[in-house]
């Protein structure tokens, strides 16, 4: 198979034909700055990339071979939290973690399948292992997802914790389709701004952020993006999803200026001309903590599935590299698949 057929391959392989194109969010957005009416769109950028754009990138790919398979090299702390005042994150994989408070277990963009893809025997295959069993998760309470890219949203792993456990699922507009034909009910769709208060000392509110959607060849656009800011009582936390760098990093750091932790990505961003509208490289990142202004960030996106250009370490290498050369008062943080980050004073 030469390049062109190899590039038609990859395309097919990250979306599904089979998705409903004429879904319109059940609200009204007649004033929204984001929905023209058939799509959702990035305010700020008027140019998103075409499938001619993706085909020049994968025809002129200038790829960094990933190694097979790595094994584990951490194991998780998943102990129960007594204290009120505790919280722990376990970085699972890619842009999965579990978030742990006394009160709350809650999941971010779980994928525990082995490819990011539509199918079984094709497509991103994972480079490292889950960071923690399935069988040895904790009962989860709530799960947040940012998009409804495969490697963020991946229905499998979704019905699997959602038959075990029953948590409230939130998803953005437009997805909770893709659930309820699962027969997953307990979801709810969210809008840029939406707030959702669980009780009174748990809250959630999802947020802008500069990306895109598609699960299908002619659904792209038809659902939304975001990030998340969780408030689990005297924590602050900010989950920034998959995104480009753009001025919503500033705008949540002033509408929540005391975060105590922010998950930001710092993979999947090489060549540049084609990911730059829609994934932080690692300086990205540190201006968007810069920006954010938590208390400690803690990189994701990387070293599980090869989506783009640059090889496995380069992301943690490039941060590290610019952490102590350019920006040493940066507190920024990569944890391995299956470490456990542990904050225990309140």
């Amino acid at each position: 198979m030469g390049k062109f057929g190899k590039a038609i391959l990859v395309f097919l392989l990250m979306i599904n034909a089979s998705c409903a194109t004429d879904f319109i969010p059940p609200r009204d957005l007649s004033k929204s700055d984001h929905y023209d009416g058939s799509r959702f769109f990035n305010p700020t950028l008027k140019e998103p990339k075409t499938f001619w754009d993706f085909l020049k990138w994968r025809l002129t790919a200038n790829t960094t071979a990933w190694p097979e398979f790595r094994p584990l090299e951490k194991t998780p702390d998943l102990s129960a939290i007594k204290d009120d005042g505790q919280i722990k994150i376990t970085f699972i994989n890619h842009s999965s973690f579990l978030i742990q408070t006394k009160d709350k277990n809650i999941l971010t963009d779980p994928i525990w399948s082995e490819r990011a893809s539509p199918v079984s025997f094709a497509g991103p295959k994972r480079a490292m292992p889950v960071g923690i069993e399935f069988d040895k998760l904790p009962k989860i309470d709530l799960i947040i997802v940012s998009h409804n890219h495969y490697d963020h949203f991946d229905v499998k792993t979704l019905k699997t914790i959602s038959d075990r456990d029953k948590p409230q699922i939130f998803v953005p507009l437009g997805d909770r389709k893709y659930l309820e034909d699962h027969e997953i009910t307990n979801v709810k769709e969210l809008d840029w701004n939406d707030v959702i208060n669980l009780d009174q000392d748990h809250q959630i509110t999802f947020l802008k952020c500069r990306h895109w959607s598609a699960r299908g060849l002619t659904d792209r656009f038809k659902s939304l993006w975001g990030a998340y800011h969780l408030q689990l009582k005297n924590k602050s936390l900010y989950f920034s999803g998959d995104t480009g760098y753009a001025e919503h990093f500033k705008e949540a750091g002033e509408k929540f200026p005391h975060i105590d932790i922010a998950l930001i990505p710092v993979g999947s961003y090489e060549p540049r001309w084609f990911m730059k509208n829609f994934h932080l490289n690692p300086e990205d990142a540190i201006m968007a903590a810069k920006d954010l202004k938590a208390k400690v960030n803690i990189g994701m996106h990387l070293e599980t599935f090869q989506l783009t250009d640059e090889g496995i370490d380069e992301p943690r290498q490039e941060l590290n590299r610019l952490l102590k050369e350019k920006y040493p008062d940066v507190p920024f943080i990569v944890l391995k698949n299956g470490e456990t980050w542990k904050d225990i004073k309140p």
